[in-house]
């Protein structure tokens, strides 16, 4: 057996784990066998100096025996912040085994959004469990965030705030900050209130770093503050960063009162978790569906869309089945049929997914959808043409009946136009009714494709050819 402590995976004292961008897989692979080996001393050695989102993909990588080992050997050291990094299976495999009190000692020493999000991640049971074991102040802070609709910015911000009275020079509001041991452990800029609370602008902490101690800080306010209502959608929130290139924003309540603050990590966050779930519902599958699910709860996940699927399959089926004498005259028929219903499947998604990125980037709005649609059923019509032509000309070629290849090229450019119209029309009707665009998902996408080609496909063939 390899002495695997005798392996090159330190350089300066420090674990040679990264390999640019994350952990490198043979360091995943020295961890492992380490862990297998039951060489624990190794696997802590490095595993603990990790970075806690570098510890949270090992721990991700990990099956449930090695983690547990693993979890048990940095106990002592484990980082608090690993618990917003992992996936919802593995973090509750984690907290089980740390068990609430240690928990709870970890979410004490968190900073409030981080706290708010694991606790929020617990069953309800599990959350007055903990919160029971939280100092009352810590208590009364969470509870306040989880009284905050899911997904908002009330339950996104950060309840430390550096606020300071718009009145202050830059040369007190240096002294205070160097005083005050109760500041976030990062912050981007100072929030300037007046004497109600109410926030009158931001100063990035630049500005009051290269100051002159004398001058005023209401002189050195950022033009472009925006304040954020703790109800906004974090998809809201993420947008108006993204256009305004914030890193970070204070939060108001419906007052207008400063009760927090959203920084630019958070945003990263959310603008992840709104792309994979756009991703997973285009692609019809439910959002707790990922690696780390257990089998059983996977089938679960899948099954509703896999039913959705096989209804539609019927339903494209029985449009088969009123030609079935049409089909049993013309075979050709048969084995052409998939391409027409392939074709326009495939652009009804392409067209879906472009039309739901729009939305999602708020490019796609009521005011343009018309002019998208015009475009969609032009490009549609033009790549119907194309392989009408090249279609046609196969088929005939190999069926030796140009009237055939004639009748599956004008299937094709009819339900080409169908897909493009779907796919650019659906997004923006459900955004509309105020659902989300990403239901209208390739399942849907390929069955009326499906249907329509199937249909017109063979409906010209019995009409022309028969």
């Amino acid at each position: 057996m390899n002495d695997l402590s005798e392996e090159p995976t330190a350089r300066d004292g420090e674990p040679e784990a990264s390999s640019g961008h994350g952990l490198s897989a043979q360091f995943i692979e020295t961890v492992t066998r380490a862990l297998e080996h039951d060489d624990l001393a190794t696997a802590k050695s490095l595993a603990a100096p990790l970075h806690y989102s570098d510890l949270g993909d090992l721990l991700e990588t990990l099956d449930i025996e090695q983690r547990a080992k693993l979890i048990e050997q940095i106990r002592d050291d484990f980082d608090p912040v690993v618990l917003t990094e992992l996936d919802d299976t593995v973090r509750e495999q984690v907290i089980e085994q740390l068990g609430m009190k240690e928990v709870a000692e970890a979410v004490a020493e968190m900073d409030s959004d981080d706290a708010i999000f694991v606790v929020g991640e617990l069953d309800e049971h599990e959350q007055d469990a903990l919160l029971a074991s939280l100092p009352a102040e810590d208590r009364t802070v969470i509870r306040e965030g989880l009284a905050y609709e899911e997904g908002t910015a009330g339950r996104l911000m950060q309840r430390e705030v550096v606020a300071l009275p718009e009145a202050m020079t830059v040369g007190e509001a240096l002294d205070f900050l160097r005083e005050d041991e109760d500041l976030p452990a990062d912050f981007y800029d100072v929030i300037l209130v007046d004497p109600r609370h109410f926030p009158v602008g931001t100063v990035p902490l630049s500005r009051v770093v290269v100051a002159r101690r004398p001058i005023a800080l209401n002189t050195l306010i950022a033009k472009d503050m925006k304040t954020v209502p703790v109800n906004m959608d974090q998809e809201e929130v993420a947008f108006l960063f993204r256009q305004r290139d914030f890193t970070s924003a204070p939060v108001v309540d419906e007052a207008g009162r400063l009760v927090g603050v959203i920084t630019i990590d958070d945003i990263v966050d959310v603008i992840d978790e709104e792309h994979e779930e756009d991703i997973m519902r285009l692609a019809g599958v439910g959002e707790g569906d990922n690696l780390f699910t257990a089998v059983m709860g996977t089938v679960r996940s899948r099954f509703t869309w896999l039913l959705t699927y096989v209804v539609c399959a019927f339903a494209a089926a029985s449009v088969i089945r009123l030609f079935q004498g049409s089909i049993s005259e013309m075979v050709a028929l048969a084995i052409l049929m998939p391409i027409v219903a392939a074709m326009g499947g495939t652009a009804s998604v392409q067209t879906l997914t472009v039309a739901v990125r729009a939305i999602a980037m708020k490019e796609l709005t009521p005011a343009n959808a018309l002019r998208n649609v015009g475009k969609e059923v032009v490009v549609a019509f033009l790549n119907g043409m194309v392989f009408a032509v090249l279609v046609g000309v196969i088929a005939a070629i190999w069926f030796d009946n140009a009237a055939l290849g004639g009748v599956i090229g004008l299937a094709i450019v009819l339900n080409l136009l169908v897909a493009g119209l779907y796919g650019s029309i659906m997004p923006v009707l459900m955004q509309r009714i105020g659902l989300d665009p990403a239901v209208a998902s390739s399942a849907f996408a390929t069955a009326i494709t499906d249907i329509f080609g199937f249909f017109v496909f063979l409906g010209l063939a019995t009409l022309i050819l028969l």
